[in-house]
């Protein structure tokens, strides 16, 4: 399962032919779009609808899986004090995993490149938690940069190798979630405890 061509890729500030450039040049044929809401206010090229219109012109195709790999799931049982998610916990949540699944299967059948809206892979979902999965399964991520150049998962500068163990602990002060895999920042204010 490791030569299957799956690619990560973050939209960035890109204008979109620039965008469909950099997937032509690694030839992927199918964005897998990860964000939760598929909408940027400051990139507008790409909302969901604009974008699936703009690759269908060059000819790649769009799947979204937001709903089932997005970094940020509804429930408040992903989510720790501070507004972190819990990684650990989403990656076993059934939704996630026929996500993963459904992800895969698409691999197998086409060049996939999961996308969401940061450039960098080391701060982004994609990279923390969707990358890790995948390679939990045997399947190697290439993670296409900028200015077009990939990377494997080790050159990612905060990859480390993942050893730290997937846990939660209760703080003994407030009660609340900790973990050591879990989202870099809170990303949802209004879902905290």
């Amino acid at each position: 399962m490791a030569d299957l061509g799956i690619y990560s890729v973050g939209h960035s500030v890109h204008r979109i032919d620039a965008f469909v450039g950099l997937l032509h040049r690694h030839r992927v044929e199918v964005v897998t779009d990860v964000r939760t809401s598929p909408f940027s206010r400051f990139n507008p090229q790409f909302n969901r609808h604009v974008l699936e219109k703009e690759l269908e012109a060059a000819g790649i195709n769009y799947l979204f899986l937001g709903e089932e790999l997005g970094g940020r799931p509804p429930g408040d049982e992903f989510y720790d004090h501070d507004g972190h998610v819990l990684y650990g916990r989403l990656a076993e949540s059934p939704l996630f995993r026929a996500g993963l699944a459904r992800l895969i299967q698409q691999a197998d059948r086409s060049r996939v490149a999961i996308m969401c809206s940061e450039e960098d892979p080391a701060g982004c979902h994609r990279f923390i938690l969707i990358t890790r999965g995948l390679r939990s399964r045997g399947i190697e991520v290439t993670h296409i940069r900028g200015n077009g150049d990939a990377e494997s998962t080790e050159e990612i500068t905060s990859f480390g190798g993942w050893s730290d163990p997937v846990y939660e602990e209760e703080s003994l002060l407030d009660g609340s979630l900790r973990s050591s895999w879990r989202s870099t920042r809170p990303v949802s204010p209004g879902r905290r405890r």
